[in-house]
């Protein structure tokens, strides 16, 4: 790494704090490598490459007309978090989660922070999330988001910054043990000298969570996994954590609602699910409830849920928190809810909706990054210092279209992490995306997370489905 400029742009870089001095978490790591050719460490990388391959770590692209199924690009070179940043990245998101769950609630029920004005109702009643079948409902311990993968990015100073919620469907956590698993093949003795905290216990530690939200009275509740099938992007995670948690994966022609219960059938007759962690958006759940052309959810679902008889995970509704327009009032809940200041920052934000922010805009749009309130996947996006001139007057038209529809945010200068391309080590930049599971009693944030990558030498869009891959993440003890 003797040719690796960390200053060459000003970007904070993950592992170097200059050319030629990596930070101390990093330096155990940066010093073994050192004494690696490129050619070791190319043929390293392609060693890890094909066993993901051998592993089936894929993952689809509706848009591409090439095939459906594609390996997840990975990048050797890890990202490392020392154990003091690592603490309070966790207790800040612990805190934005329980303000999350508590406004999810509140929507759901007595809707007091819009009555306090807080949050201004057309905000929620507009937002395409919020679900009103889904009001009155009372999950188990009064916990809706039991799986969050929030999104963070580091700016050029270092600063941490929240960038988004996924409350719904979060995914990712499988090639976070999957690079884990590959890693450790492949340098088995560095993770020793490094003390990296071990990410191979999510499976049980999601199954507790699962098995939390059964009923306390039963000896022996049944989980099952539900998936959209195969055809699914992250359908290979579905089929993964089933597995390594020893439940059933199951679509829903496999489950029917009989004598007022979720069953499954089985080559052994009907057998009852008492908690289903699903992985199928809302509006596919039940057909007697939302989308009524859904072919993928069970008529009758939501009767059993609504009767306590069944636990869902996460709790129908979450969408609502996903919504980038309410994301926005985040920081806002956390005073409401819980009387504290944020400890994580969120990225400043215009909404379109507002007069003001529209036409700031609007006059702006070469210098911010513009975003669809409910796409994800690097979608329904405009890097507007990116962007083409044609590109920027069409989102202009979509803007004035639709705006509650767009939000704006300051084009970051994401944090960047040395990474292996072709024979030459450059900087790319990275996100990071943290799981969190939630109890009720206790809100677990699992050590690390998914590093997402920007493989396009300058890209900001780090998304697999736009080109991204991912890297391990090195989250240290003390």
């Amino acid at each position: 790494m003797e040719n690796y400029n960390p200053q060459a742009e000003s970007f904070y870089d993950e592992l170097f704090e200059a050319m030629g001095k990596p930070r101390p978490s990093a330096a155990p790591l940066i010093d073994w490598m050192s004494h690696l050719s490129p050619a070791e460490l190319q043929q390293y990388q392609k060693t890890a490459q094909v066993a993901l391959f051998k592993l089936g770590v894929t993952f689809n692209v509706y848009s591409d007309n090439q095939g459906v199924e594609r390996v997840f690009p990975f990048d050797i070179l890890p990202r490392i978090i020392a154990a003091q940043d690592w603490d309070w990245l966790a207790k800040g998101l612990k805190q934005r989660i329980q303000a999350l769950n508590l406004f999810i609630a509140d929507i759901y029920g007595p809707q007091q922070i819009l009555a306090d004005g807080k949050i201004p109702r057309e905000i929620i009643a507009s937002a395409p999330g919020f679900l009103p079948p889904c009001q009155g409902l009372k999950p188990p311990q009064n916990v809706w988001c039991h799986i969050t993968g929030t999104d963070l990015v580091r700016d050029h100073t270092g600063e941490w910054y929240v960038l988004e919620d996924n409350l719904r469907v979060p995914s990712g956590v499988s090639y976070v043990l999957e690079n884990r698993r590959v890693m450790k093949s492949t340098f088995p003795n560095i993770f020793q000298t490094m003390a990296v905290q071990p990410v191979d216990d999510y499976p049980s530690q999601l199954l507790e969570t699962l098995l939390n939200l059964a009923p306390p009275q039963l000896p022996n509740p049944t989980v099952a996994v539900l998936t959209p099938g195969i055809f699914n992007s992250a359908y290979y995670e579905h089929s993964f954590l089933a597995q390594q948690m020893g439940v059933e994966l199951v679509e829903g022609r496999d489950l029917i609602v009989v004598d007022g219960y979720l069953q499954m059938r089985t080559t052994k007759g009907l057998r009852r699910v008492d908690v289903l962690y699903r992985r199928l958006d809302d509006a596919f759940l039940d057909p007697q409830v939302f989308r009524t052309d859904s072919l993928l959810g069970v008529p009758g679902l939501m009767a059993v849920y609504r009767a306590g008889r069944v636990a869902l995970a996460n709790a129908p509704g979450t969408g609502v928190a996903d919504d980038k327009v309410v994301y926005a009032y985040v920081p806002e809940m956390i005073r409401y809810y819980l009387a504290e200041e944020p400890i994580l920052a969120s990225v400043p934000t215009y909404l379109c909706w507002r007069d003001s922010d529209r036409q700031y805009v609007l006059d702006h749009l070469d210098q911010l990054v513009v975003k669809a309130a409910n796409e994800a996947g690097g979608y329904g996006m405009l890097v507007g210092t990116q962007a083409t001139p044609q590109e920027r007057a069409e989102f202009a038209d979509k803007i004035r279209a639709n705006p509650r529809n767009y939000i704006a945010q300051p084009t970051l200068c994401l944090s960047r992490v040395p990474t292996l391309i072709e024979d030459q080590i450059e900087g790319r930049h990275v996100d990071l995306r943290p799981y969190i599971l939630h109890r009720g009693d206790e809100i677990h944030v699992h050590p690390g997370g998914l590093t997402r990558v920007a493989l396009r030498k300058g890209s900001l869009v780090v998304n697999s489905s736009q080109g991204g891959g991912s890297k391990d993440t090195w989250v240290l003890t003390e």
